[in-house]
């Protein structure tokens, strides 16, 4: 499937039309989430290295235009006024592994109107399934309260790619692995995985199946213990262990049943065994509510396998985003939809420590020790530097974290940290609110004289 043709047909018919006015200005669009999904505390921004790989590539080839042809139902001469146009722009942007909130672009992209109109669909794509997934890994993490977590999502999530993408953001915000071999081997990601219940119940019993294993694995090895009756396959497992001398980086496999009761009761076995060193692994249905009730208990677990509920983000599958036009020839704009209010001009986001983050107007400086979260990652189609690396993102994933009010980290019932917004985005707002409501009722434009200069402003916060 062409990256190019991966859009919605509407942003097709958007750009011939800018084509054929000669409407070719820079245009800003703004990415930002509205309201942060229900049990969200905050968001980790996630998928802006993918969507740049798709802007540094973007070209509109023969092949596409004949594809735009035939969905448009047109001959294909209508459509080559879209033949070899490429991303010629420039990327501002929230860098992966950060805490986003609602309100604050993720992205702003500023190009010729065709070139930014027509990349929409992808972007929206890129950073809305992505962040969704990351803000739910990162949520175990919390909710592991130190201990392992790796990711076992791929045989469930919706497309090989997909699940690569999830093994990569599960790394990003602190898993200690991931099942997923592709992504393991291409990320520099620890490969963690076990045997499934097949595997036993193709030897006459356990204890011929865990020796077989263990030949064929001499290292440290994980036998899943649940089979048939948990607390005599953990007592046929610390057997073979003590009989073979294995023990320190072992472990059990518990996928089913009553996991706290379980676990205690594995944990005992072992230790009478003396197995002290034999970890336990939980796994089967788990997300971050599951952790944090077993950590809660004191379960004896040592690490957590999480599948399908994150790397689907089941409680959450999608962000309430927009990709908004706030910026055209140099004139600000907005949309007065209700409910969907937009506000103008290109923005960044400043991050100021134990206070709400400022969202002002670009050009605006930022107020004492406040860090721009929106970076330059891209100028005139081009990368400004080498690709972000995860363990980058880690890295600003656990200082934001570490700077995150508790009422926003909590598992149960979290409080969304609200961003405010400078004096002078929201005079901008107002002003061009009231020139669009002037040309509305005279029908010409009528030139606002107070509209606050977006290149000259002076950072004020206000309470809104």
């Amino acid at each position: 499937m062409c990256d190019v043709t991966t859009t919605d047909l509407y942003e097709v018919t958007m750009a011939m039309s800018y084509l054929r006015e000669d409407m070719r200005a820079p245009a800003t669009f703004s990415l930002f989430v509205r309201d942060l999904p229900p049990g969200r505390g905050f968001l980790v921004v996630a998928g802006l290295e993918s969507a740049l790989d798709f802007l540094a590539r973007f070209r509109v080839e023969r092949d596409d235009v004949e594809r735009f042809a035939d969905a448009l139902h047109r001959p294909v001469p209508d459509l080559e006024p879209l033949l070899g146009l490429s991303f010629e722009g420039e990327v501002r942007a929230i860098p992966e592994g950060h805490a986003v909130f609602a309100g604050e672009p993720l992205l702003e992209v500023t190009a010729p109107l065709p070139q930014a109109q027509l990349v929409e669909t992808y972007l929206l794509n890129q950073l809305c399934h992505q962040t969704a997934v990351a803000s739910k890994a990162a949520r175990c993490v919390l909710a592991a309260a130190g201990r392992a977590v790796v990711d076992f999502s791929l045989r469930r999530t919706h497309g090989p790619w997909a699940g690569w993408q999830a093994a990569r953001l599960g790394a990003m915000v602190g898993f200690a692995g991931t099942s997923n071999v592709a992504a393991a081997t291409s990320l520099g990601i620890p490969a963690s995985g076990t045997m499934a219940h097949s595997y036993i119940e193709a030897f006459p019993g356990e204890e011929e199946a865990f020796r077989a294993f263990a030949r064929c694995h001499p290292g440290p090895v994980t036998f899943l213990v649940d089979t048939y009756d948990t607390a005599e396959g953990v007592r046929v497992a610390a057997r073979v262990l003590t009989a073979l001398g294995l023990g320190p980086g072992c472990a059990i496999r518990l996928d089913s049943g009553d996991l706290h009761a379980l676990s205690r009761r594995s944990r005992a076995l072992l230790d009478a065994a003396g197995l002290t060193d034999v970890r336990i692994v939980a796994s089967g249905g788990l997300d971050e509510y599951g952790v944090d009730r077993l950590v809660r208990a004191g379960a004896p677990i040592d690490v957590y396998a999480v599948g399908t509920k994150v790397g689907v983000a089941a409680d959450a599958p999608y962000l309430d985003a927009a990709y908004k036009l706030v910026e055209y020839d140099g004139r600000p704009v907005m949309k007065l939809s209700s409910a969907k209010v937009t506000a103008p001009g290109r923005k960044q986001v400043f991050r100021r420590s134990g206070r709400p983050d400022v969202i002002a107007l670009a050009a605006e400086e930022p107020p004492d020790s406040a860090q721009p979260l929106l970076r330059t990652v891209m100028r005139r189609g081009r990368r400004t530097g080498a690709p972000d690396h995860w363990l980058d993102a880690r890295k600003r994933f656990r200082e934001d974290l570490a700077g995150l009010p508790d009422s926003a980290r909590r598992i149960e019932g979290p409080e969304p940290v609200r961003p405010v917004r400078s004096e002078a985005l929201d005079h901008l707002t107002a002003s061009v609110r009231a020139d669009i409501e002037v040309r509305r009722c005279s029908e010409h434009r009528t030139a606002p004289s107070d509209v606050a200069d977006p290149h000259s402003a002076t950072l004020s916060v206000s309470g809104h």
